[in-house]
Order: C-alpha cells, then sequence, then structure tokens
C-alpha cells in the first residue's frame, strides 16, 4: 500500500524535529562543557545519544539535553558512550609489523624520538607501541604522549593493569605482530589483572585532549591515530588532518586505521604511502 502524503509529512516533520533536537543538544554540550561534537559522523552519534536517551530512562533528545544541563554525572555517563573505547593490545598485528619493518628504522635516525598516540582509549595501544620499541631499542629515548577526550578512560591507562582473561589473545596477536620475547615476561598477575611493568610507562605522558577543540601542543616524528576519525564526519576529518599537519617535524609519520584513508583529502599530496594497506604515511616535506 502506498504511503500516504500525510505520513510522509508526519514522517519528515519527525525527522525534522530529532534534527533540531540534536543540533540544540550538541550546543549545549559544547556550550555547557566545552566538548564538540557537532561534527561527528550523523549515523553513529545518532545512535549513541539514543542508547543515552534510554540508559537515563528518558523519552527524547530534549530530555536528554535537560538532564545533561543540570546534572555532570550525566554528562559523565555520555562521554564513555561517544568515546569509542574498543581496544586490545597489538590490534591489526599486520600494523606494528609495519611499524618495525617500515618505520622503526626512519626513527632511529634520530636522537630522541616524539610520538603522539591520540585517541589512546584505556591504554593497550600505548603499552603495544611501548613494547615494540622496546625491543627495536627505541624505547629508553622516545616519549609517548597518549591523550584521550575521556578522562576516566586515561585514569585507567594509567594503572598499566588490564584484565588478565584477555592476556591469550593479545599473546596471539603479539606473536603475529613479530614479538621477539615471552609476552609473559611484560606483566605480572594481580588479581584477575595483568599488571604491566611499569618501566614499559616511563616515557608515557597521559592528557586529556579533544581533537575538535584543542591544539597542537608538540612537534613529533610520529603520530598514531587509528579508529578514530571514522566516527567524524569529512569536515571535521579535514580539520584534525590539519592540526596533525601542524604537530609535525619534518618528513614525520603518520598511522590511521585500515578503515581510514586520506585518499580523499585535501592533504593528500602533502604525504606518500609508506604502507597503504596499514594506512601508513610519511609527510613529503
Amino acid at each position: 500500500m502506498a504511503v500516504s502524503v500525510i505520513e510522509q509529512t508526519l514522517s519528515a516533520d519527525e525527522d525534522a524535529c530529532e534534527r533540531l533536537e540534536m543540533d540544540l543538544l550538541l550546543e549545549a554540550i559544547q556550550r555547557r562543557y566545552g566538548y564538540d561534537f557537532r561534527g561527528y559522523a550523523t549515523a553513529s552519534l545518532r545512535r549513541r545519544l539514543w542508547h543515552r536517551v534510554y540508559g537515563e530512562g528518558l523519552e527524547t533528545l530534549s530530555g536528554l539535553q535537560e538532564r545533561i544541563l543540570h546534572d555532570p554525572d550525566c554528562m559523565e555517563r555520555l562521554l564513555r558512550d561517544l568515546s569509542i573505547n574498543v581496544t586490545e593490545m597489538f590490534r591489526d598485528p599486520g600494523f606494528y609489523r609495519a611499524l618495525r619493518e617500515r618505520v622503526f628504522p626512519l626513527l632511529r635516525t634520530h636522537p630522541f624520538v616524539r610520538i603522539w598516540n591520540a585517541g589512546c582509549s584505556t591504554g593497550e595501544e600505548t603499552y603495544s607501541l611501548a613494547i615494540a620499541l622496546r625491543e627495536e631499542g627505541l624505547l629508553e629515548r622516545t616519549r609517548i604522549y597518549a591523550t584521550d577526550i575521556n578522562d576516566g578512560a586515561l585514569q585507567r591507562a594509567g594503572a598499566g593493569a588490564f584484565p588478565l582473561e584477555r592476556m591469550q589473545r593479545y599473546t596471539e596477536n603479539y606473536l603475529r605482530a613479530g614479538g621477539t620475547e615471552a609476552f609473559s615476561t611484560y606483566y605480572t598477575a594481580d588479581g584477575e589483572n595483568a599488571r604491566f611493568d611499569p618501566s614499559l610507562s616511563e616515557g608515557i605522558v597521559l592528557a586529556q585532549h579533544n581533537l575538535v577543540t584543542d591544539g597542537s601542543f608538540n612537534e613529533f616524528h610520529l603520530i598514531v591515530c587509528r579508529n578514530v576519525m571514522i566516527y567524524f564526519g569529512s569536515a571535521l576529518q579535514e580539520e584534525v588532518l590539519e592540526l596533525f599537519g601542524d604537530s609535525m617535524t619534518r618528513f614525520a609519520i603518520l598511522a590511521l586505521g585500515r578503515k581510514e584513508s586520506i585518499r580523499r583529502s585535501r592533504h593528500v599530496d602533502e604525504y606518500e604511502p609508506l604502507d597503504e594497506r596499514e594506512r601508513i604515511y610519511r609527510r613529503r616535506r
């Protein structure tokens, strides 16, 4: 049966109303708390906002806006929903193999190395980088700046402890990533957690940083930002790539996630691929 004109009009009105509610909610978050999610990909953002609406026992995005404005704890819960914390140690082992083969030899030419792990989440990727750098003899002269928008995730990263039940999978990833030691030598069992060697974190600086609103804070030889920009709209992706460019030394290296690319970016001519499959690029100048 054909959809009536009235039904089509009602559906369009509902969509427009929801879009307005989203816009007002995101504007309220930006003005009240300073977090700017207005450039995020709409479909993913919508799902996460409605997840929090239902989680708070509410019925509308407007209801969520009211609660967030008056309840900072609600904002913290929403921030956890909006922060992408899907991660594991040595995720995508081929990426770490590419680092060892293509990137670390270039970093070895520098007397001191600065790495920015942007969107570090709870720290699994940061510790993976530290382990790989140690095995390549680079960790002692490397500073890793690990940043994330979510302060709660950073606190977990600072603990350097991850669920012991995950170590079997992490060990498999590590070996496939070209690990040269017994993975178990890097951690000790502590109850239900695996606590990693504190010496791995001596060169790690954890800090809160918002890729959308915060600026450059150093010059880096390597920037690792994997599986973060897939949640951004195209305009915001361009802004973040510009931020990364402003944060690089000459001939620095940018590493993205496998579903991310600079091919359609206006910055594409600024880079040459070191490993296109693993989305690793080097600045041309």
